[in-house]
């Protein structure tokens, strides 16, 4: 990649400019993201209330210079100047994306985005309310006014091709997919994981009993940040903390955050949530640190980062390979819960197949299934074919007839996602099923590349795959739209065949 002074030669001061705007809504955009993160980690309960009120006024403040003529102008001329360039070189790319991101955004006014962020702070915190105290009442209103304003900014952002509004509120997570697009996949999907998961359910679920002891707090967490150093988590550049439902934050390549919950009767809640999210991070910390305070410098859609959570989740961190070489130290770490339970009888339990109610406990094979009952009901929130008052009796019907099971309170059902309560309702869900699908076609690339891959993960050495992921998809961020960033890496467009037949394999091999 050219340095500065190189782009400023061939393309002029306007180019010049433009990287120090960027520099400047980088800041911006890294003070509302820790904003963010204090709100879901150690914000005081009283301070919510000024909370919102804070992240709207750096809204707008980053809005109103994101949307300024002056960078209308400057991106006018280098667009023009681009054409000159190859059209994959980071100059015409970083050129092309900011024109995107500008495009979409002087469609929002800056008083619908302070609005939205500041409605989006309340409802976080009416959640919390609500969910502990297993009353949709409490946050029904709140819901409501999320909805009117997510269905004002979809309008905004409408494009002809666009059908529905879940359709713009999709391409924010996912350019390039639609409601219409997304239906066939849906239901490749039903058909394929309904049979499979009465297959394995039939067969009898696997004992999870070894899973379900005491396992200290402290003693938990230790033993997941000393699983994600090992995969390449760079505690020098990140950091873990509690929050109530994990994620993961970026505020620049240097500073990239995980967060973990803990229960203490089930070791697979803080191990697993701990692996995905650091999937998460490694792909922020992976980007070249050329794209910092650029609109390449970040993860390419939301379909695409979840395949990296989803990949060492569960392609590496479900399967035997990894617990070869990591469970005799989990054994040393809980030699009273695990020092009698054999291997396989572990991997069976952290494999086990149910029907279940909890999307972020849901195992590989039943996970979609939550995603699906989720989308559907957006979908028909913003279509009016559903309102926001009869949506808890809505989602227990789908889940009696998608899973057989009826949600025993609200924690269990509809207050279970922080989604609909943390930004716009709409376009928050398909991005984990399209990185489900994706994580395995990413890991059987790799793994052409790589024969030896697994042996590699029986000796603790995960750097093979780290770095193959790091040279195909994450050093790129933005600089590529989804599509083609899917095909550079694994050589064809997004296909359900590497998922399936990994499933298939997996559960017969157990079964």
């Amino acid at each position: 990649m050219a340095s500065q002074n190189d782009f400023v030669s061939k393309l002029g001061p306007n180019f010049a400019r433009l990287q120090d705007r960027y520099k400047d809504l980088r800041a911006l955009g890294t003070s509302i993201n820790m904003m963010y993160w204090d709100q879901s980690t150690y914000l005081p309960e009283k301070g919510a209330d000024s909370r919102g009120t804070h992240l709207a006024i750096l809204q707008r403040m980053r809005h109103e210079l994101a949307t300024a003529k002056d960078l209308g102008a400057w991106l006018d001329e280098l667009s023009k100047s681009a054409q000159d360039l190859p059209q994959d070189s980071d100059e015409a790319s970083f050129i092309r994306v900011a024109r995107e991101d500008f495009e979409r955004q002087v469609r929002i006014p800056a008083s619908l985005e302070a609005r939205l962020s500041n409605q989006t702070s309340i409802a976080y915190e009416t959640w919390k309310k609500a969910r502990a105290a297993n009353d949709f009442g409490i946050v029904a209103s709140v819901m409501e006014k999320t909805l009117e304003i997510s269905r004002e900014y979809a309008n905004c952002l409408k494009e002809p091709h666009h059908t529905t509004l879940m359709d713009p509120m999709i391409d924010l997570a996912d350019p390039g997919f639609t409601e219409q697009s997304l239906k066939p996949l849906f239901k490749e999907l039903r058909s394929f994981l309904v049979p499979l998961t009465e297959r394995i359910v039939a067969a009898g679920p696997f004992d999870n009993a070894c899973l379900l002891q005491d396992f200290p707090e402290n003693e938990q967490l230790e033993f997941g940040k000393r699983v994600i150093s090992t995969l390449g988590f760079d505690f020098e550049r990140g950091r873990q903390d509690m929050t109530a439902h994990p994620f993961m934050i970026r505020f620049a390549s240097s500073d990239v955050r995980i967060t973990t919950r803990v229960k203490r009767r089930d070791l697979n809640e803080a191990l697993f949530s701990t692996i995905h999210e650091a999937g998460h991070a490694l792909y922020e910390l992976g980007i070249d640190p050329r794209f910092e305070n650029t609109p390449l410098g970040e993860g390419s859609s939301s379909g695409i980062h979840e395949s990296q959570s989803r990949l060492w989740e569960n392609q590496v961190g479900r399967g035997l390979p990894f617990w070869e070489h990591f469970y005799p130290k989990l054994q040393e770490a809980f030699p009273r819960q695990l020092g009698s339970v054999p291997l396989l009888t572990f991997y069976r339990a952290i494999n086990r197949v149910e029907r279940s109610l909890i999307r972020t406990d849901a195992d590989e094979v039943t996970y979609n299934l939550h995603v699906m009952i989720r989308f559907d009901l957006e979908s028909d929130l913003h279509a009016d074919r559903l309102k926001i008052r009869d949506l808890p009796d809505a989602w227990n019907e789908r889940y009696r007839t998608d899973l057989g099971l009826v949600p025993k309170n609200l924690s269990e059902g509809v207050l279970q996602d922080v989604h609909w309560f943390h930004g716009p309702i709409g376009g928050g869900f398909q991005g984990y099923t399209i990185g489900n699908i994706l994580s395995a076609q990413l890991f059987e690339s790799a793994r052409r590349a790589h024969p030896d891959l697994e042996d590699q993960f029986r000796a603790g050495d995960f750097s093979k795959l780290r770095e193959w992921l790091k040279t195909q998809l994450h050093q790129f961020g933005r600089k590529f739209p989804g599509p083609d960033l899917i095909h550079r890496a694994t050589g064809a467009p997004l296909a359900t065949k590497d998922y399936f037949k990994y499933l298939e394999r997996k559960y017969s091999d157990l079964l």
